[in-house]
C-alpha cells in the first residue's frame, strides 16, 4: 500500500515535469495586440449598441402585439412599455400580460373588444363596407333558414 502511494506520487511528479507550458492565446506579438484592439473596440462600441437595440425591441413587443390584436387599450399599453424602459423593465411583464388579455369591461361598455388602430388600418376598414358585409351575411343566413323544410309540431298533427 505504501509502495503504491510512492509509485503514484513519482508518476505524478514525472508527468508534471514533462508538461508543456500553457499559452493564453494562439496569437503572439503584434498580432496579439491587433486582435486585442479589435476585440476592445467591438466590446466598447458594438456590443452596447446591439444590447440596447435588443432591449428596446423586446420592450416594444407588447405594444406591437396589442396593435396586431386590435386591443382597445393599445395606447395605454404603449405608455406602459415606455415607462418600463425607464424603470429597467420592471413593468414589462405587466404590459405583456395586458397585451394578451381580453378587455371584458370594455366589451361590456362598448359592445366590442377590438378597435382599429392607426390611419392605415382605418383606411382599410371602412365602416360602411363592414355594415354591408354584415348585412350580406345576415341575408345569407335568413335565406339559409328559409330554405330549410318547415317542420310541423307533433301535437298539431295529432289534433288534426
Amino acid at each position: 500500500m505504501k509502495t503504491t502511494r510512492l509509485l503514484v506520487g513519482l508518476l505524478f511528479t514525472a508527468f508534471m515535469l514533462c508538461a508543456a507550458p500553457a499559452r493564453a492565446s494562439i496569437f503572439q506579438g503584434e498580432t496579439l495586440d491587433a486582435v486585442a484592439n479589435v476585440l476592445a473596440w467591438i466590446v466598447l462600441f458594438i456590443v452596447p449598441i446591439v444590447a440596447i437595440t435588443v432591449f428596446w425591441l423586446v420592450h416594444i413587443l407588447p405594444e406591437k402585439i396589442a396593435e396586431k390584436r386590435h386591443h382597445p387599450q393599445a395606447e395605454a399599453i404603449h405608455t406602459l412599455c415606455l415607462l418600463s424602459l425607464f424603470f429597467g423593465g420592471l413593468l414589462w411583464p405587466l404590459a405583456w400580460l395586458w397585451a394578451y388579455s381580453k378587455p371584458v369591461m370594455y366589451k361590456m361598455a362598448y359592445g366590442t373588444d377590438k378597435v382599429v388602430h392607426g390611419e392605415e388600418d382605418a383606411a382599410h376598414q371602412d365602416p360602411e363596407d363592414e355594415e354591408a358585409r354584415e348585412l350580406k351575411q345576415l341575408r345569407e343566413r335568413v335565406a339559409e333558414l328559409e330554405a330549410r323544410p318547415a317542420r310541423k309540431p307533433a301535437t298539431a298533427e295529432g289534433k288534426a
